[in-house]
């Protein structure tokens, strides 16, 4: 079964290389943009739009069993798509208590993402703490990260770290944190491990005042996944906040142009997915939602 399930991704990995845009898989994450589906669905709404890939539910992939699996991955290959990414299942912000029972469930977890296929997993962190100062929480994350990162790696996955940067959420506590992409290489660097890199999110880019050039100095092996998406107009950007946000492409505000341009220059080919927070886009049906998505990504990849 176990060869069945490895020769079965093998087919998987190779059709679905078919549709890369610039060398980039199209990723569709549905609950990004407010979508409510199972994973068959996420499926059947991925390929029905002409995404590459989606994202893997990792409790339901670990609880299927090898027959279920088989059959799961012979259903994407059917459809032409492929894993995009997990996110990661352990809170490393809060309480130890916390922190130690998601990462003692971690090792099964990331298994059964193995066992799938799947080959990236990612997170987000907070730039603000309102107790901890920056090297506090600097040392906080390392070490926390760091456990996290060697349970993925010895189970073959990638991990990506998004840091966050506007101002209307950094500067809410006492204690700003690394919230730029020079300030998460140096904490990638600190934790040491050959496996993490990091979520490149426009929206998050913009606000730190990132350049292209900064992409530019890394290597395709430094990104792990990318986020599109687009700013609101007529707001100034120091009143901008993260949970409103706007389709790629859709103001122009964001230099997605460059932002493409400089990843696809490092030949990055993962996957890129639209992520808006947009309360517009979380009113659409499922179709409409999925259609808005790929609409602006392709707009984004033909500025």
């Amino acid at each position: 079964m176990q060869r069945r399930t490895f020769l079965t991704l093998a087919a998987l990995a190779a059709s679905a290389a078919r549709a890369k845009t610039r060398g980039m898989l199209l990723h569709l994450s549905h609950g990004a943009l407010g979508i409510k589906a199972d994973q068959r669905q996420a499926i059947d709404l991925a390929a029905k739009h002409g995404f590459d890939a989606v994202d893997a539910n990792a409790g339901y992939l670990q609880g299927l069993s090898d027959g279920e699996l088989q059959d799961l991955l012979g259903y994407m290959k059917s459809k032409n798509v492929e894993w995009g990414l997990a996110g990661l299942p352990v809170d490393f912000r809060g309480e130890e208590q916390l922190f130690r029972d998601g990462v003692a469930k971690l090792p099964a977890t990331a298994k059964g993402l193995q066992r799938a296929g799947v080959r990236r997993v990612t997170t987000w962190y907070m730039p603000r703490h309102q107790t901890l100062t920056y090297l506090q929480n600097f040392k906080l994350h390392t070490t926390r990260l760091r456990e996290v990162g060697r349970i993925l790696d010895d189970n073959g996955l990638r991990f990506g770290l998004e840091y966050v940067g506007p101002k209307t959420t950094w500067a809410t506590q006492r204690y700003t944190f690394a919230r730029t992409l020079a300030e998460t290489r140096e904490l990638i660097a600190e934790i040491g491990l050959r496996n993490i890199g990091l979520v490149m999110d426009s929206w998050h880019w913009y606000h730190a005042g990132d350049k292209a050039s900064d992409i530019e100095m890394m290597q395709a092996k430094d990104v792990v996944s990318v986020d599109l998406n687009d700013a609101p107009s007529g707001v100034p950007m120091d009143e901008m906040v993260d949970g409103k946000r706007e389709l790629p492409a859709s103001t122009g505000v964001i230099d997605l142009k460059s932002f493409l341009a400089a990843l696809e220059k490092i030949k990055f080919d993962g996957p890129v997915r639209v992520e808006p927070f947009n309360d517009v886009v979380r009113k659409m049906a499922p179709d409409e939602a999925a259609a808005a998505a790929m609409a602006g990504l392709k707009k984004a990849f033909a500025s």
